[in-house]
């Protein structure tokens, strides 16, 4: 209520101030013809002006923000997978029953066009099979994930990646698996109930994983064509990913 009566208060202000300033012209020319002239010349300017300021320029601006904004949370992203997801991409594939298809469908190469990589996202966001625990190595990614903790909580607190609903959404699903696995003395022998309930942390996870990575690689496509080459000879959906250029 006090912002609406600051408002007012100084909407009222500058009224008095442009009112008295038509007063002051016509005390001094008597001219109420010409005060009129302007007056209406200045008004039918006004719609263009509110276009051209608040609609046009502001839109630019705000386009050029969102551009610099994004550029930032993909290099925040960029770390992510540099640290984190590249390897966990490539332990969690072994969960899976079907990671031949996976690897069939997110092997991107460089002739991969928009409709490659649409394609792929939509692949791994509908990814509904479930994983199965025993067939990897659970120590090791506990042992992974505890030792990088400290850098996903780092990025999860950076104001930057409020403006990425779904990577953030991928690092609370990181993070939990973590806090999962940290929270037993040890993984080895456990329970069906407990392989299970870590099977669907995987699940919830690894769709997530992989699908922000093919949005993520297709920005370096198309702005950083270096480090595509250096990606697409990397990733772990292929069957011998080496850095030597062939």
């Amino acid at each position: 209520m006090r912002r609406y009566s600051t408002f007012l208060f100084l909407a009222a202000i500058f009224m008095a101030i442009s009112g008295l300033t038509y007063l002051l012209h016509y005390y001094i020319f008597r001219d109420v013809h010409h005060i009129f002239i302007y007056m209406v010349g200045d008004l039918a300017f006004l719609p263009l002006e509110v276009f051209l300021v608040v609609i046009v320029i502001e839109r630019i601006i705000a386009r050029r923000e969102k551009g610099a904004i994004l550029q930032k949370l993909n290099m925040v992203v960029g770390a992510f997978y540099s640290e984190v997801g590249t390897h966990l991409m490539q332990t969690l594939l072994g969960c899976f029953g079907k990671d031949t298809q996976i690897k069939q469908q997110l092997a991107i190469s460089q002739d991969w066009g928009r409709v490659d990589f649409r394609r792929a996202v939509a692949f791994a966001s509908a990814l509904d099979e479930e994983p199965r625990c025993l067939d990897i190595d659970l120590e090791e990614l506990r042992t992974f994930l505890i030792q990088k903790r400290p850098f996903l909580l780092g990025l999860l607190e950076s104001p930057i990646i409020l403006e990425h609903e779904r990577f953030t959404d991928l690092l609370w699903a990181v993070t939990h698996l973590a806090e999962e696995l940290e929270a037993r003395a040890t993984v080895k022998e456990l329970p069906e109930t407990d392989l299970e309930h870590i099977a669907g942390d995987i699940k919830r996870l690894y769709g997530r994983l992989a699908a922000e990575w093919i949005a993520y690689v297709a920005h370096l496509k198309l702005n950083y064509p270096y480090l595509f080459s250096l990606v697409v000879r990397m990733h772990p959906f292929q069957e011998h990913p080496s850095p030597v250029v062939t």
